[in-house]
C-alpha cells in the first residue's frame, strides 16, 4: 500500500513539473525581455544591424527582449581557433531574432549551439554516383543548419552580409529559416503554422511559386529570388525568408503572393524599413 502511495506521488510530481514548466519558462523569459538593454549593445546593432534604426520603437523593444533571451539559451562555439566576440553574438543574435517578431513564444527550441568558423568552412559530403556506387566529395559551406541541435555560421559571410543587406542574401537569416522548418522534425519548406486551415494555404501558395522559380531558373530567366532556392523546397523557404527581409519591395512588386504569405507568417512589413 505504501509503495502505491509512493509512486501516485512521484507520478503527480511529474505530471505538474510538466504542467508548470512552460509556464515558469515564460515568466523566465518575460523577466528577461524586460531587463535594461545595454548602451553598448544598443551601439552595436546600430552599426551592425543595417534596418536596425528604421524599426518601429515597438519592434526595437521587441527585438531587444528577444535578443537577450537568445543570447542567454543559446551557446556559441568558435571552430578552428576562433575565439567568439560578444559583438558575434549580438549580431548574429539580432539577425535570428529578426524571425521571431512574430511573437512566436519559441526560440529555435531544438537548437542549442551555434558553431562559428572564421571563413569558407570544409566538409565531406557522401553522395550517390549511381544503383551501386557512393562516393565522397569536399564541399565549401559558408552555413548549415542541422536537424538535430546545431547550427552553423562562417563569420566572414555575416560580416558580408552586414555590408550587404540589400543584395538578397543573408545567411543568418537563410540558416534560421531553415530552423523554423525544421523545428517539427522535417525539413521541407513548411514551419509550424498557427492554424490547421493556414497549411492549405501556404501548400497553394509556395508550391505555385517554387515551380515559377524552377521554370525561370531552367529557363536562365532572372528573378529576385536566388536560383539556389530552386534546389528543393527547404531552400525555397529559406531563400524566400532572406529575400522577403533584404529585398521587400522587388518581391512584392514580382510575387505579390509570396510577399504576403510571409508578411502573414512572419508578422512584420519590411517594406517600412527600406531607406
Amino acid at each position: 500500500m505504501g509503495a502505491t502511495i509512493i509512486i501516485f506521488i512521484i507520478l503527480g510530481l511529474i505530471v505538474t513539473t510538466i504542467l508548470i514548466s512552460p509556464l515558469l519558462t515564460k515568466q523566465r523569459r518575460n523577466r528577461i525581455k524586460h531587463r535594461s538593454f545595454p548602451p553598448l549593445w544598443q551601439a552595436t546593432l546600430e552599426n551592425n544591424l543595417p534596418i536596425y534604426l528604421r524599426l518601429t520603437p515597438e519592434e526595437r523593444r521587441r527585438l531587444q527582449g528577444h535578443i537577450q533571451v537568445f543570447l542567454l539559451e543559446k551557446q556559441f562555439i568558435g571552430c578552428q581557433g576562433l575565439q567568439v566576440t560578444p559583438e558575434m553574438k549580438l549580431t548574429i543574435a539580432a539577425f535570428a531574432c529578426l524571425l521571431l517578431l512574430n511573437e512566436r513564444t519559441e526560440y529555435f527550441p531544438k537548437l542549442r549551439s551555434i558553431l562559428i568558423y572564421t571563413n569558407t568552412y570544409v566538409v565531406t559530403e557522401t553522395v550517390s554516383t549511381g544503383s551501386y556506387f557512393i562516393a565522397e566529395k569536399r564541399v565549401a559551406k559558408l552555413g548549415e543548419s542541422w536537424t538535430r541541435d546545431q547550427l552553423i555560421l562562417s563569420w566572414a559571410q555575416v560580416q558580408q552580409d552586414m555590408s550587404n543587406w540589400h543584395d538578397g542574401r543573408n545567411v543568418v537569416l537563410h540558416e534560421f529559416a531553415h530552423q523554423l522548418d525544421q523545428e517539427d522534425g522535417k525539413a521541407e519548406g513548411v514551419p509550424i503554422l498557427p492554424k490547421k486551415s493556414d497549411y492549405a494555404i501556404w501548400a497553394q501558395v509556395m508550391t505555385a511559386e517554387y515551380q515559377r522559380l524552377c521554370d525561370d531558373v531552367d529557363n536562365g530567366l532572372h528573378s529576385v529570388l536566388d536560383s539556389y532556392g530552386a534546389t528543393n523546397p527547404a531552400e525555397f523557404f529559406a531563400v524566400a525568408t532572406e529575400t522577403f527581409f533584404e529585398k521587400p519591395r522587388e518581391l512584392l512588386q514580382q510575387h505579390p503572393a509570396l510577399y504576403e504569405l510571409l508578411q502573414r507568417y512572419y508578422q512584420v512589413n519590411p517594406q517600412l524599413w527600406v531607406v
